[in-house]
């Protein structure tokens, strides 16, 4: 009787234990623990991130010790990641994409922090939260497991148009357009007069990148969202996303916008000065500068999308989260090194190594020269009030070939309402699935 019993309450606790729950951080102590991190970066990125490992190992009070491990890209941090979760041999912090720690915390393998975060004697103090740009914060709380978080921000970029603004000034314009209307109007006039400086034949409005972001940022900027988060449905036939698409096959109907054929070749024909506008990920600004430079040299800068209502900019990033299977001792020491990695001062070594985004809006403050050497960058700083996120569900890679399929369709001539219907009604089954409902 003793023995069956000792060997349920071995059981029980190995399961509040791997799936993160009744852990005691309070009285817990970070003492002495060794840590291991995998993570994504090279190059730069890599020596900063080490340098920064570096620092909190030598000076951090609790004699923690961060060991990172270069795990390779993110598809491949995650094929290594679902064999291992919820055991000992998953690593302490982890990069992930939301989509992606849903995923693992459909098999219980991440630790919900609000714990941690919220601790009285572990946790931010309420000025420290709102520091952090509350996008940033609130995209890895997950709706779907009951609000917990799966996730901490180390950094983020967003999605805005690039433009040409010596070639709007040929066209008689004096700024970007604020309107869908000024949008059209501006890229049609551009496909039919060329840039007197282009450095290569052509001349084009707008290349679309097919992709699952760019249809959410369109979706966004008309006032929509792809998901409902109190139904816990995807929404890809809202009347926003409906009237997104439409919009958008008319200016490929018209002739003013194409799609991007070849991987980067939007950022190639902008620094041609072929294309007037593109949207894509700020972390690409270092990218279109070199395109520019080496291309038809003039001036640029960035803006968000024409916006139908209060302006909304589809903001992204993979965060570091906590993995199930170990100890409240090694969970506790994992955060204190979050706190490290995501403090001001830090952030501010990290922005300018990587391009990315900080996550605390008093980092600006630590960057005037990188500001000043990269106007650009300064400029869609001011834009990260208006971040707003894809959802943090899982499957939703899945979904993002699928949407992508279903875009493409959309742009060769097939029936917007139609396409989304069915498009929306895949994507519902394909989370449903991965929910096991």
């Amino acid at each position: 009787m003793k023995k069956s019993l000792v060997l349920f309450l071995t059981i029980v606790a190995t399961l509040l234990l791997s799936v993160g729950f009744a852990q005691d951080y309070e009285s817990a102590s970070p003492e002495g623990q060794t840590i291991t991190f995998w993570h994504q970066h090279t190059r730069s990125r890599a020596d900063a991130l080490n340098e920064i490992i570096a620092t909190f190992n030598e000076t951090n009070p609790y004699g923690i010790t961060v060991n990172a491990e270069y795990q390779g890209g993110y598809g491949d941090i995650y094929k290594k990641m679902v064999p291992v979760l919820g055991t000992s041999d998953s690593p302490n912090l982890v990069v992930a994409y939301q989509n992606q720690a849903a995923t693992y915390a459909v098999a219980d393998g991440m630790v919900d922090m609000t714990a941690l975060v919220d601790s009285p004697k572990w946790g931010l103090s309420a000025d420290e939260k709102a520091d952090f740009f509350a996008a940033f914060l609130n995209a890895d709380v997950f709706p779907s497991f009951d609000n917990a978080r799966f996730g901490f921000p180390p950094n983020r970029s967003m999605e805005v148009m690039y433009y040409n603004e010596d070639w709007l000034k040929e066209l008689g314009f004096d700024a970007p357009p604020t309107t869908f209307e000024e949008f059209k109007e501006m890229a049609c006039a551009a496909t039919t007069n060329p840039y007197s400086k282009a450095t290569s034949e052509g001349s084009l409005g707008y290349e679309l990148s097919i992709d699952a972001s760019r249809f959410a940022s369109w979706t966004f900027a008309f006032g929509g969202d792809i998901f409902d988060y109190e139904a816990n449905q995807y929404t890809y036939n809202s009347p926003a996303a409906i009237e997104a698409m439409t919009y958008l096959q008319g200016l490929f109907d018209e002739g003013c916008a194409a799609v991007v054929t070849e991987r980067y070749g939007d950022q190639s024909n902008f620094g041609a000065g072929r294309t007037l506008f593109t949207v894509g990920s700020t972390s690409g600004l270092p990218y279109y500068g070199s395109a520019v430079e080496d291309g038809a040299a003039f001036n640029w800068s960035v803006a968000p999308l024409p916006q139908k209502g209060d302006t909304q900019i589809n903001l992204y990033g993979a965060s570091v989260s906590i993995a199930s299977g170990h100890s409240p001792e090694q969970n506790l020491a994992t955060w204190e090194f979050i706190k490290y990695y995501t403090s001001p001062e830090v952030q501010a070594k990290c922005a300018q190594a990587s391009n990315y985004f900080p996550v605390r809006q008093s980092v600006a403050a630590n960057l005037g020269d990188y500001f000043e050497k990269n106007p650009a960058y300064k400029k869609a700083f001011t834009f990260l009030q208006y971040g707003k996120t894809e959802p943090p569900v899982p499957g939703y890679d899945e979904v993002r070939d699928l949407i992508a399929s279903e875009m493409a369709a959309i742009m060769d001539g097939e029936d917007v309402e139609s396409t989304l219907k069915l498009a929306t009604g895949e994507a519902n089954f394909l989370l449903a699935e991965q929910m096991g409902e």
